[in-house]
């Protein structure tokens, strides 16, 4: 492809350019852009304007902090010289978890350390150093191919609140949707299967959750005066949460599949070539067997089908020794994780008619919603996704597998507002440690996705092109 650059070229450019890369990625890991702790409000501001600053030095004509009613974000401009070659946005996080050294911390998690080829300091994988690798990758991708632009019309977007639950992030999309604009959203804020496994994402579950309040007894009853002949606000929990699956593992609430997007066989076949050690996943998990819907491996189950999980069960007395009481009321937290082809809002509806049809009289319930994350989903055949599939192929120099992500998060709000497939371009591998002590980064592979990214932009100008 004539705005791909040769992979010598690529490689030197970066190979020459890595120490001052890695200091200015140190650099920023010492700002602590704690977005969860009011205290390091500041540091997050600090952390946008240091970021929006050295965008600029990149080269990006446009490179701004904005504002939200949160911390604020930073987003970055530079228009190719090819009016028809399509827009990419790439998304990523500049905040990060807390972090002490009273953790278990090894180092100071704000002084970056370098060992065995792995740079060690909270965010050096989550989110900063996935982010920051985009820096020298458009700058090896101009240097390869001689160009002053990128192949592609660039921007960037990287939010100040991931960390704490991105509850401002999709008003700020919605609000800024014309100048977000895009062909093609890429995600940095993901990882890999393993160090010697590259994989590409290719989608993430939504999520809806609810709190249940039931209310029997105005107050606590005494269980011989009255047990068994009213209503037991915690026996109705309970039977709520027996009747929630079926013996083969699967929803029972009506209309929960409806309109999902189901695996094929040759998704089926692609997740089953992945070197899964189901012992060790169980030992991660800590957990002592596999289960779930009847039908699926472990690995579609956790990515690529709905589930009902019980988050939290309470009600009556919980002290030591015996209270025999009939108890007023009984709580429940319920989540919904949700794949391609579910609505969130339909989700909800149904559980609140399925919830009401199985409560007495006698027993008032309320529930209670959170805000829902959509779900998303790139078919494998996009071309967008074969360009990212490529150029990893090429800076990995081996064959690069699929994997989705069992969570979920902001890039749904991107997919949803903007209307453009979201990829996921990351070089993060699990023994990193994210949201835990001693984060790190492996530096081999952190160069890796500088290289990845350098392919990317001309890859994607030939195969993704559009008419302005």
């Amino acid at each position: 492809m004539s705005d791909t650059p040769p992979d010598n070229v690529v490689r030197t450019y970066i190979d020459t350019h890595r120490a001052a890369f890695l200091d200015d990625l140190a650099e920023w890991l010492r700002i602590p852009s704690v977005s969860a702790q009011p205290e390091h409000a500041g540091d997050v501001r600090r952390s946008a304007e240091w970021l929006a600053t050295k965008l600029k030095e990149t080269g990006f004509p446009v490179a701004e902090v904005w504002e939200t009613d949160g911390a604020p974000a930073v987003f970055a401009h530079w228009p190719s010289e090819d009016p028809d070659a399509p827009t990419v946005l790439v998304y990523g996080h500049h905040d990060v978890q807390p972090a002490a050294l009273a953790d278990g911390w090894h180092t100071d998690p704000f002084e970056p350390v370098i060992r065995d080829g792995r740079m060690y300091a909270r965010g050096a994988a989550d989110d900063k150093g996935q982010v920051f690798f985009h820096t020298l990758g458009v700058r090896a991708h101009l240097a390869a191919t001689g160009a002053a632009a990128p192949a592609v019309h660039l921007k960037l977007l990287v939010e100040g609140e991931e960390e704490s639950g991105s509850i401002h992030f999709r008003a700020l999309v919605e609000a800024r949707a014309a100048e977000l604009a895009a062909d093609v959203v890429i995600v940095s804020d993901t990882g890999m299967w393993s160090e010697t496994t590259p994989t590409v994402c290719t989608g993430m579950r939504g999520v809806a959750d609810c709190e249940i309040d039931f209310h029997g007894p105005d107050q606590d009853i005494h269980s011989g005066a009255f047990g068994g002949a009213v209503p037991n606000p915690a026996t109705v929990a309970a039977r709520l949460v027996a009747a929630l699956h079926d013996d083969d593992g699967r929803v029972t609430v009506p209309g929960f599949y409806d309109g999902i997007t189901e695996l094929t066989d040759a998704e089926r076949a692609l997740i089953a070539e992945l070197p899964f050690d189901e012992s060790e996943w169980l030992r991660t998990a800590k957990s002592h067997a596999a289960s779930g819907e009847a039908g699926y491996s472990t690995l579609e189950r956790v990515w690529a089908r709905p589930t009902a999980e019980v988050n939290g069960i309470g009600g009556g007395y919980q002290g030591p020794g015996g209270k025999t009481i009939v108890p007023a009321s009984a709580h429940l937290k319920l989540s919904f994780r949700l794949v391609s082809g579910q609505d969130p809002y339909e989700v909800e509806a149904a559980v609140r008619d399925w919830v009401a049809a199985r409560i007495p009289d006698g027993i008032r319930h309320s529930i209670t919603f959170g805000a829902p994350t959509r779900p998303c989903l790139t078919p494998l055949d996009h071309p967008a996704l074969q360009s990212v599939v490529r150029s990893m192929g090429r800076a990995f120099g081996q064959k690069v597998r699929f994997t989705r992500e069992g969570g979920s998060g902001p890039a749904a709000d991107l997919q949803d507002v903007l209307d453009a497939p979201v990829l996921f371009l990351g070089i993060s591998v699990p023994s990193d440690g994210w949201h835990a002590p001693n984060e790190k980064v492996e530096l081999d592979l952190l160069l890796k996705g500088v290289e990845t990214a350098a392919y990317l932009w001309g890859d994607l100008a030939e195969a993704h092109r559009t008419p302005a």
